[in-house]
């Protein structure tokens, strides 16, 4: 297969670029005010119900809140790429932060042998986001592939890895609430915290598939990527 560097791209005319940055920037709103609510519900019902992996859900939608604001920050400049590779450095300490705080309370609450209550605030959330998310993460992959832009890919992967949490997040709520299972709980914050190092160190290396539409293809689903980047 042939890696990015060999596939010529043809350039995007002004105007094309101006619309496509602008749904970015709208795609990157709509993460920011979802994701707000989203935390403050998360982390209040966290709280409430002692759950480490509720709470560290929320502080996972601040980080994704953030990094929409990233993304509208950078789209604020009239050549957004000259600001790409402080973005993906932000998004990256923000991912770096997040996984700290959750393995720190994660340990601490399994050591401590911590039982959450059962949440079905948190159960509700954790299904709205399974539904929303990946919407919103395909529509801001397309747009960040389309414009080449590797900051609103990474973006989009911050967004998806939202989903696997909310995934797991309803799993561990689940057990914890039918059999009892408080360690589900702290377990969960660990995989929430496993992904989150992963993720913040893709988006330090630059590691995000972000090749733009190919010769000839209007599609840029169509952009495949692996670990040698993206492939026609």
């Amino acid at each position: 297969m042939s890696s990015a560097t060999d596939v010529t791209l043809p350039a995007l005319t002004p105007g094309r670029r101006t619309a496509l940055g602008r749904r970015a920037q709208l795609l990157a709103a709509a993460s920011v005010v979802y994701n707000t609510g989203e935390a403050v519900v998360a982390i209040g019902a966290g709280v409430v119900a002692s759950s480490v992996a509720l709470v560290s859900f929320g502080l996972d939608s601040i980080v994704e809140m953030s990094s929409g604001l990233i993304i509208l920050w950078q789209f604020r400049r009239r050549m957004p790429e000259t600001r790409e590779r402080q973005a993906l450095r932000l998004i990256a300490v923000s991912f770096f932060a997040l996984a700290g705080y959750v393995t720190f309370e994660s340990l601490r609450s399994l050591a401590g042998g911590e039982a959450a209550e059962h949440s079905t605030v948190g159960i509700v959330l954790a299904a709205v986001s399974l539904i929303v998310m990946p919407v919103l993460s395909w529509a801001q992959r397309r747009t960040g592939r389309q414009l080449g832009s590797t900051t609103v890919v990474a973006d989009s992967k911050q967004t998806l890895l939202c989903t696997y949490l909310s995934a797991v997040l309803l799993l561990g709520l689940l057990l914890n609430s039918a059999l009892g299972w408080w360690w589900a709980d702290p377990l969960v914050g660990l995989v929430v915290a496993g992904l989150a190092m992963k993720e913040g160190r893709d988006a330090w290396r630059g590691d995000a598939c972000a090749c733009g539409p190919l010769p000839g293809v209007t599609d840029a689903e169509t952009c495949n990527c692996d670990d040698d980047g993206c492939q026609s």
